[in-house]
């Protein structure tokens, strides 16, 4: 079985549950598995750590768990249009995978969750590939073949998906939104799939 390294951060929840129904769209693809995968918070006052095992949920990520994935599927909420202090953290330590050219040539995709629907969610996108493509890796987004993304009134985007939580965080993931991250793990895998037999 390949996998796909479904990495993220949630700090509330919404971006857990979209990495979940990515994983799930990985694993309708025959031969493909989903490794959920997540970062620890970083303090913004002191060095601060975090025992080796979270709480719940996820395990954390290791440089090894990309090292070995056969594709990256890469989440985080919006940060002022950017990606998350904690996963940027993480992916600014993996300079040596870099020189390693070890993630060079696999597929990669970026999910993210807002509280408003014009919250930075494409920046917040964007944000996620530049380190991919600096690793050189294939960026994956969704066709306008999901029709989804005609009709969605809530998250969605060609350049990955994307979900409007709320400013309460109490809005739940909508069936538009709920279809595209399904279709974005499934086309994530389906490519990892066909690279791997080249």
């Amino acid at each position: 079985m390949s996998e796909i390294l479904v990495l993220f951060y949630s700090q509330h929840g919404a971006t857990q549950q979209m990495a979940k129904l990515i994983a799930r769209g990985v694993e309708e693809v025959e031969g493909m598995q989903a490794c959920l995968r997540t970062v620890p918070k970083v303090s913004t006052v002191c060095e601060a750590t975090e025992d080796a095992i979270p709480d719940s949920g996820a395990p954390y990520v290791s440089h090894d768990d990309l090292e070995r994935c056969s594709g990256l599927a890469l989440g985080s909420p919006t940060r002022f249009g950017n990606m998350a202090a904690p996963l940027k953290y993480f992916i600014d330590s993996t300079s040596g995978l870099w020189l390693s050219g070890a993630l060079s040539g696999k597929p990669a995709a970026v999910f993210t969750s807002t509280s408003s629907l014009h919250g930075g969610q494409e920046t917040t996108l964007m944000s996620m590939m530049l380190p991919l493509m600096h690793h050189g890796m294939l960026m994956l987004g969704l066709p306008y073949s999901e029709t989804e993304l005609l009709s969605t009134t809530t998250g969605g985007t060609p350049y990955g998906a994307s979900h409007v939580a709320g400013t309460k965080n109490d809005k739940a993931i909508s069936g538009d939104e709920h279809k595209l991250c399904i279709a974005l793990g499934r086309r994530l895998a389906t490519t990892a799939k066909q690279l791997d037999a080249k």
